[in-house]
């Protein structure tokens, strides 16, 4: 099978960066012909030289994936949602490029039961946390030959909403830590870490959502418990304006370490320095974290918050924060995790056992190759009622200037 691969890549600053140099060499069965951004406009004319068996979409809400939007309507094919809520890029690319009326549009097709000046909310900036209920997949759903999600409920969920759409769960695989034996001490003595201190550790971007500022403050109400409790957060933080200040005021500034991005190669190295990790994502976008996975696949204990889409994890995998009482459980479980050596070790060696019985990139792979073969024999959709800058070509300049001259040109063919 020929495929098309449409995703970020290292050295791009991107989980899904990782994930698909990971996994594109277990798909060796395969031709496959990668499309990170800067490549996409050779996409065209080899899919109209020769066409691809499959197109293959890994899309998510970070501004890597924006350049996809121009293809995935007019080229359907396998669509691999990393977040089941995408209001947040389609609102920040549209109105970034002071596209109002195709934002405006686009929001009235995804969501027609919806008020239709909600949109104006976005448009004049407002937008926030109104993104989390209007998830703006309709055109993606519609479009798709196949949907892939990671999360059977939230594939149910889906079924639900899109019940004439295919959609397949492929499990999410991350690779066994590479982590030389001197890491954790070396690690330690690099960011003045105590030996015998307990290590809390957050990876991936610094967020507000990764509940970074309820982490601080359970630190400082261990620290007042006389807890030798620190935290490590490991992932760049430019975009947390106020996390110093947030530090500050949970009087626990002497217990942070920051480390700014970190290669994903020294990321284990960094695990191994942890004693437990901290996993936590409210609002959500109903991803599912390779963070997460990455602790358990390091032998970690974690705690992660208790969301709908995470019901099915086994309790005894992971400590669970209730957003009902978010404050006190999760003291309560870096709490424990901080006293207890034996069940945090019990804790560490379930997560890990259930990773390399779920998540490892070889079961990743075989839910893929199973995916492709299913998505390229499934016939491409072809929706009649697309917003308007789906569906235009753009030429339209192009071809008037042409028919000055009486002549054509090829690529320019409506097909």
């Amino acid at each position: 099978m020929t495929i098309a691969w449409f995703s970020p890549l290292p050295p791009s600053r991107s989980g899904i960066a990782a994930y698909s140099a990971e996994l594109l060499p277990r798909l060796s069965g395969h031709v496959i012909d990668v499309y990170p951004e800067h490549a996409a406009h050779d996409f065209v004319w080899r899919m109209r030289r020769d066409p691809y068996d499959l197109v293959v979409y890994q899309l998510g809400n970070a501004r890597y994936h924006d350049y996809m939007w121009a293809y995935l309507a007019r080229y359907p094919g396998l669509v691999v949602l990393h977040d089941a809520r995408l209001h947040h890029a389609r609102a920040r690319q549209l109105l970034d490029d002071r596209r109002f009326d195709d934002y405006r549009r686009e929001f009235r097709y995804d969501h027609p039961g919806a008020r239709p000046d909600i949109a104006e909310y976005a448009v004049e900036g407002l937008g926030g946390s109104i993104y989390y209920f209007w998830p703006m997949l309709r055109v993606v759903m519609r479009t798709a030959r196949t949907v892939a999600v990671h999360n059977g409920r939230v594939a149910d969920e889906l079924r639900e909403a899109f019940p004439d759409v295919p959609i397949e769960t492929i499990r999410m695989g991350v690779p066994a830590p590479a982590i030389a034996p001197d890491a954790a001490a070396r690690i330690r003595r690099a960011y003045a870490l105590p030996d015998k201190a307990i290590v809390f550790a957050a990876f991936g971007k610094v967020t507000a959502e990764k509940r970074i500022g309820p982490i601080l403050d359970a630190l400082g109400m261990l620290r007042r418990e006389a807890s030798d409790a620190y935290l490590l957060l490991v992932g760049e933080a430019d975009g947390y304006s106020s996390l110093r200040d947030e530090i500050d005021r949970a009087g626990v500034a002497d217990r942070v370490r920051v480390t700014g991005y970190v290669d994903d190669g020294a990321v284990g190295e960094h695990l191994a320095a942890a004693d437990a990790c901290l996993c936590l994502r409210w609002p959500t976008a109903q991803e599912t974290s390779a963070a997460w996975l990455r602790c358990l696949a390091a032998g970690r204990a974690t705690v992660i918050t208790d969301l709908a889409h995470l019901v099915d994890i086994p309790p005894t995998l992971a400590l669970r924060v209730d957003l009902w009482d978010e404050e006190s459980s999760l003291v309560a479980a870096m709490r424990r995790l901080a006293s207890d050596a034996a069940f945090r070790s019990a804790l560490a060696r379930a997560g890990y056992d259930f990773w390399r019985a779920n998540h490892t990139l070889e079961a990743m792979a075989d839910d893929y190759r199973r995916v492709l073969t299913l998505a390229s024999t499934r016939p491409a959709p072809n929706p009649k009622d697309l917003p308007e800058h789906f569906t235009t070509d753009y030429s339209e300049r192009a071809r008037a200037i042409v028919e000055h001259f009486d002549t054509s040109v090829d690529v320019l063919k409506r097909s």
